[in-house]
């Protein structure tokens, strides 16, 4: 490690990079505008829109203490997901039901997820033109049309944000430990348990963290293999956290009825499922039809 906490061999990143990153950042937060700007225009679905908005009384409160306390404290749309929940009641409070300015807040969020994509990749890696190029993949592939222009995936596009955070303020962390590590450690553990506030699906994340320390940031790995269990040791506060969110979305799941027993879905359907459907989505990544 270097003294400002860098690896010795990581990049060095000057300022006229940084802002570049930045630069190249708010380029993309703006192509996404652009890209997506009709859905000023897009109506509420009848497909979920009614339960997650339209006519789901709760959120047509807006922003209320007994709305909040509703959020928190049931599993509604078959999820528990209550920072998505606050977000819409937040929208009907700003906006009432102008569907156009809910659809634009997805938009916003999707932007400023491409952005921080853009600047966490460039501070894990160094390449401002790779994070560049990967960020812009993410903001602009046809495969998250469905999240950014649908109302009802605000969890998606929500939680896409703090996935992102989490990922730069791991970087912070990473590249500048020192007297205040516990603190930064905080903060990425914080972004993390905001994520899985907004979707569940967030619990894959620690698993990407362990990754990025075997590559870009060659935490572990030789010669650091001792290192390892320190990194396992380091991640214990992203899994306390993602036990109870497992725990809670299977039930919520559940009490929807979305949950099949072995004797309606077999295990080899299970296993096949799982086997196939990463597959799918690559081909969707690189033939979107």
């Amino acid at each position: 490690m270097t003294p400002d906490g860098r690896p010795a061999d990581g990049p060095d990143r000057s300022s006229d990079e940084r802002t570049t990153a930045w630069t190249l950042g708010l380029v993309l937060a703006a192509a996404v505008l652009v890209l997506y700007a009709p859905v000023r225009d897009h109506d509420f679905i009848s497909f979920d829109d009614p339960g997650y908005v339209t006519a789901n009384g709760p959120v047509l409160d807006g922003l209320t203490a007994e709305g909040l306390a509703w959020a928190f404290t049931g599993y509604h749309m078959g999820n528990w997901h209550p920072l998505t929940w606050v977000s819409h009641m937040v929208d009907v409070q700003l906006f009432g039901l102008d569907a156009g300015a809910h659809h634009l807040v997805n938009v916003l969020l999707h932007g400023l997820a491409a952005c921080l994509l853009l600047i966490s990749l460039h501070r894990l890696t160094g390449s401002v033109w790779a994070a560049a190029w990967v960020a812009a993949l993410f903001a602009l592939h046809p495969l998250r049309v469905e999240s950014v222009a649908w109302v009802s995936e605000r969890k998606d596009v929500l939680a896409a944000v703090f996935w992102m955070l989490t990922l730069l303020a791991y970087a912070r962390y990473v590249r500048d430990p020192g007297f205040h590590a516990l603190g930064r450690l905080a903060v990425v553990v914080l972004c993390f348990a905001l994520g899985l506030l907004a979707k569940p699906m967030v619990v894959t994340l620690p698993f990407v963290l362990l990754l990025l320390d075997v590559w870009p940031l060659k935490r572990w790995g030789p010669p650091r293999l001792r290192c390892g269990a320190m990194l396992l040791l380091e991640k214990l506060p992203f899994f306390a956290l993602l036990v109870p969110s497992l725990l809670l979305t299977v039930e919520a799941q559940r009490s929807a009825g979305t949950v099949a027993s072995l004797g309606e879905l077999a295990l080899g359907a299970r296993v096949e499922n799982a086997l196939l459907a990463p597959l799918r989505y690559l081909r969707g990544t690189l033939w979107p039809t």
